[in-house]
This record gives C-alpha cells, sequence and structure tokens, in this order.
C-alpha cells in the first residue's frame, strides 16, 4: 500500500550536513587559525618584531572585528555549564581552547600575545616616552598583584548570589573593542587608559580577574621558563620584567606572561652572566701553559 498523502501539505525539513555547518563558519576559522599560526611562530621564534605584528592583528582582527576575548562572562558559562552549541560556534571552541591549552603549556600566553586588550597597552608602552612612566615599587607591586585575585573572587561570589552577567561591565573594558557603552563606562575607561600611561599596563597586572584565572591555572604549566644556576645572584632579568614576575631565580606564573624579554636576556651571549662565565673559563684554558711531561 502506499502510504497516505499528507493533508497538510508539509514538506520533509531537509537534512542539515557538514557542508552547510561549516561554510558560515570556514572564514572565521582560517582566520582565526592564521592568527594561532601567527602568535605561536613569534612566541617561538621570540621575534620582537613579530611580537608586535602579532599585537597589531590582535587589536585589528581579534579585538575590533571579531571581539574575541576571554570574559569573565565565559567563566561564568563553564560554572552554568550554559556553553554554545559546539557545531555553530566552531570559532569559539578554538579560541577558548587553544587558550586553556597554550596556559597550560607555557603559562599565560594568552595574555601576552592574544589578549586585545593587552596588545594595546604593550603596544602603547612602547611607543611611548619613558618618562610617562612612574615605577611601582616592587613591594607595592607584590601587593597590588592581589587585587586581581580578589576581585575574581568578588565578582564570581556576586554572580552566584544574584547571577547578574552585567557585573562584567564593572570589572573589564574588553567591551570597548565592541564600540558600545553607556557615557559613564566609557568615561572609566578614558581615566584607565590615562592611568595606564603612567603605570604600565596596569589592568592586566593588578585589576584583570581573566588574568587572575589564567594565573591560577598557570600553576599547571608544563613547559616553565629555563633558569640557569647563575639566576641565584644575578638580578639583570628581574630588573627588565615590566610584569614583576621574577623573583630571584624565580618565575612567578601567576604573573608571567611569556613576553619573552627575560628569554632573550637568557640567551644574549654579551648580557647574561652564564655566558660570559662560560666564555671567561674557556679563555682562561686556553691560555694555560702546557706542562712539560716527566
Amino acid at each position: 500500500m502506499q502510504p497516505a498523502a499528507d493533508p497538510w501539505g508539509f514538506e520533509d525539513a531537509a537534512v542539515e550536513t557538514w557542508g552547510d555547518i561549516l561554510g558560515p563558519q570556514a572564514l572565521d576559522l582560517a582566520l582565526l587559525a592564521a592568527f594561532i599560526a601567527l602568535a605561536m611562530v613569534s612566541f617561538s621564534r621570540k621575534s620582537v618584531a613579530l611580537k608586535f605584528v602579532t599585537f597589531a592583528a590582535a587589536i585589528g582582527y581579534m579585538g575590533f572585528a571579531k571581539s574575541y576575548l576571554i570574559s569573565i562572562t565565559n567563566i561564568f558559562s563553564v560554572i552554568d555549564l550554559n556553553l554554545p552549541v559546539v557545531k555553530y560556534n566552531l570559532a569559539w571552541y578554538l579560541f577558548f581552547g587553544f587558550t586553556i591549552v597554550s596556559t597550560m603549556l607555557w603559562g599565560r600566553l594568552y595574555c601576552g600575545r592574544v589578549c586585545a586588550y593587552g596588545a594595546l597597552t604593550q603596544t602603547l608602552d612602547a611607543v611611548l616616552p619613558a618618562w610617562t612612566r612612574v615605577e611601582v615599587p616592587r613591594a607595592v607591586e607584590k601587593r597590588a598583584a592581589w587585587i586581581k585575585f580578589g576581585l575574581l573572587a568578588g565578582v564570581l561570589a556576586y554572580y552566584l548570589i544574584t547571577r547578574d552577567l552585567l557585573v562584567y561591565q564593572y570589572v573589564e573594558p574588553f567591551w570597548m573593542f565592541g564600540l558600545f557603552g553607556t557615557t559613564t563606562m566609557w568615561v572609566a575607561l578614558g581615566a584607565l587608559l590615562a592611568a595606564t600611561l603612567v603605570v604600565r599596563n596596569l589592568y592586566c597586572r593588578f585589576l584583570c580577574p581573566v588574568g587572575a584565572a589564567l594565573g591560577l591555572l598557570s600553576y599547571l604549566t608544563v613547559f616553565r621558563i629555563k633558569r640557569w644556576s647563575e639566576c641565584d645572584t644575578c638580578r639583570i632579568c628581574q630588573k627588565a620584567c615590566q610584569w614583576g614576575a621574577i623573583e630571584g631565580p624565580k618565575i612567578l606564573m601567576t604573573e608571567c606572561v611569556r613576553c619573552d624579554d627575560c628569554e632573550r636576556l637568557y640567551a644574549d651571549t654579551a648580557r647574561c652572566p652564564h655566558w660570559r662565565i662560560i666564555d671567561y673559563n674557556s679563555k682562561k684554558i686556553a691560555v694555560l701553559p702546557l706542562l712539560p711531561v716527566r
């Protein structure tokens, strides 16, 4: 028997294929993959020029074009298990997954290379004259670094009690890349950026709850920065670090954003005492007189 005709005349829904799913996302996935590749090449080669190319791409593409930033609201979504549908948000999962995996492998690479706001403040720091800045005393810096962890705990507690997602606008400036915000928010952002001209990377170092969360995750970092035995007494890298992430021989993983500065010094045979001692000893051995054999 033939099945009865549908009296309502409804058509069967078209079966969705992976081509239908991937087609609209293909360009975003390709551009995001290209940016991640650029970030990793600049990181692996320790190239200052490539780092600033990455910053430009982070500000222009990741920030203003796509608003791809890890926000405290993403942490809220993880807590609630309220995540976007995977197959329709592949670029977001690639971005989020890269952030988590790279942090566990190398530390806060996201903060030092990928975050559009961090890229903006680091670029500002590079182009502004040194006389505009005030160096925060080490004792103050160590205490101020705890503020971001307090903000993270406070914001999470507030959200768990109130379920108010809008709290993000009071603790992070990332909305600026979407070019929306109230007059009060823009005035506060202007004040924050003005303060950043004086204290380098102010928000990232002392106030960012996302940076605090990634800093905690950095305790699991696998590939840490190497240290020489001479690092116990040398302070060259500690003085050069703009993030307050070095205390003598110790790298503070919660503060380190893998900016490359100390790693370039570490490999500098003209400045690093480790290599200078090796060079001195090799020359000393070379000039020792040969003793006659008896």
